[in-house]
């Protein structure tokens, strides 16, 4: 069993929404490892971050990736930073993987800058500036699909996602 497609990107790049409408457009099952992280742990990933710190998220989060690979055959969406453990990395290697790419403009919009965002908290705009820039290689290396986001509705974006699935 594996994903019809894993879809990647940094915050406010549209991964659950566009994963959400592919997944109903392909008609499989959609699945966040995100929400998963936040279920096991029983709080948001904010609270997981400032109580646990972000090594333990880490590993919460490897997890639920590999868990997600191994039991769901529909549309999955790895968190942003899920990308940054190797052994995701080469999980991914023989799998459709979308990246969703953002610009610093529309990921601000999309995320906004007071939200609970727990690696943006000390300068938001200039941490998620640093943020693209060091996963953004990471992203494009993984990436079997890559679509820009800026200024599209999601069902444009899922339209063509679904022409490269083809």
């Amino acid at each position: 069993m594996k994903p019809k497609a894993v879809v990647i990107g940094p915050p406010g790049s549209g991964k659950t929404t566009v994963g959400g409408l592919l997944a109903e457009r392909l008609g499989v099952a959609f699945r966040d490892t995100d929400h998963d992280v936040e279920a096991e742990a029983g709080k948001p990933i904010g609270e997981i971050f400032v109580d646990d710190g972000e090594e333990y998220f880490r590993a919460l989060e490897r997890a639920a990736v590999q868990a997600a690979l191994a039991e769901h055959d529909g549309v999955l969406a790895l968190g942003g930073g899920s990308i940054l453990d190797a052994g995701t990395r080469a999980d991914l290697a023989e799998l459709p993987v979308i990246y969703l790419e953002v610009g610093l403009s529309d990921a601000v919009k999309r995320v906004g800058l007071a939200s609970a965002r727990p690696l943006l908290v000390l300068n938001p705009r200039s941490q998620f500036r640093k943020l693209m820039e060091e996963r953004r290689p990471i992203y494009e290396g993984l990436a079997t699909i890559r679509v820009a986001t800026d200024d599209r509705e999601p069902a444009d974006i899922v339209d063509e996602i679904v022409k490269g699935l083809a």
